[in-house]
């Protein structure tokens, strides 16, 4: 699919900021779902090539706040179970990001460094979209960890690492808009979404077209379909994120990707 796609256009100041991206990611077996992978190629053609990515990714819970490590080729971490075991053998050699780690270092307050994680590479939530949006693996790549599920304090966050979208930096959020696994009664790709799902899903589209922060920060007793479209908040997390790292959000969210996958809302959008 990349192959008939034209390459996008190196950042450069004149670009402007680059997007902010939530993406739901999934498992690794949405990597052989032909419309998510053609939609999030298409999406990364059409964004300017970033200088790094910076990811915040549903499955690293860390407190105090750490980074991947910079080490070009930081083995994989394969954070998953039950599946294929071609999926364990993948790998996304990324370059080394010492430079990047120092730069996402000095975004943050002094009274709050940053630890890197010398020995953790990308895990799933990180290498399963990046493997489709930059198969190459020649863009500097760190994940940086979940440091609570409180919607302030990761909005707090995001906008600290707003300013990095200036210089050409790509932050992105992967969870999944839904992940109710536990309520889930079929499990098949093609599946039909459950109410509270197709709820939640619409919930959220609407408050993001409005850019209603608020209203989405309040999910928990806000939203329909809870808590079984969030049994827990880590799928959903990273998304405050995203939308602290924009610069605005009101009529400036562009949706990606929409649908359902096993009934689970695949929505993913870019904020300006």
């Amino acid at each position: 699919m990349s192959a008939t796609l034209s390459s996008p256009t190196m950042w450069t100041p004149d670009s402007g900021p680059m997007p902010a991206l939530y993406i739901g990611h999934g498992a690794p077996p949405l990597l052989d779902d032909p419309i998510w992978s053609g939609e999030l190629a298409r999406w990364a053609k059409d964004l300017p090539r970033p200088k790094a990515i910076l990811i915040v990714s549903a499955h690293w819970e860390s407190a105090p706040l750490a980074i991947s490590s910079a080490v070009e080729g930081t083995p994989l971490v394969y954070d998953f179970g039950g599946f294929d075991e071609r999926y364990y053998r993948m790998t996304y050699q990324t370059p080394d990001a010492t430079a990047f780690a120092q730069r996402v270092a000095a975004a943050m307050p002094s009274t709050e460094p940053i630890h890197e994680h010398r020995r953790r590479g990308l895990d799933h939530g990180a290498w399963v979209p990046l493997t489709v949006m930059y198969p190459e693996a020649d863009i500097p790549v760190l994940q940086m960890s979940l440091p609570t599920y409180d919607p302030d304090t990761l909005l707090d966050l995001g906008r600290r690492l707003r300013p990095l979208r200036e210089e050409g930096v790509l932050v992105i959020g992967s969870g999944f808009l839904t992940h109710g696994l536990p309520f889930l009664t079929e499990f098949r790709i093609d599946a039909p979404a459950p109410t509270w799902s197709t709820e939640f899903d619409a919930w959220a589209r609407e408050a993001l077209a409005r850019g209603d922060v608020d209203e989405l920060a309040g999910y928990a007793t806000n939203a329909p379909g809870m808590p079984y479209a969030h049994p827990t908040a880590e799928h959903l997390a990273p998304l405050f994120v995203t939308l602290g790292a924009a610069s605005a959000t009101d009529g400036a969210v562009e949706a990606s990707i929409e649908g359902f996958w096993m009934g689970l809302s695949k929505r993913s959008f870019q904020v300006a």
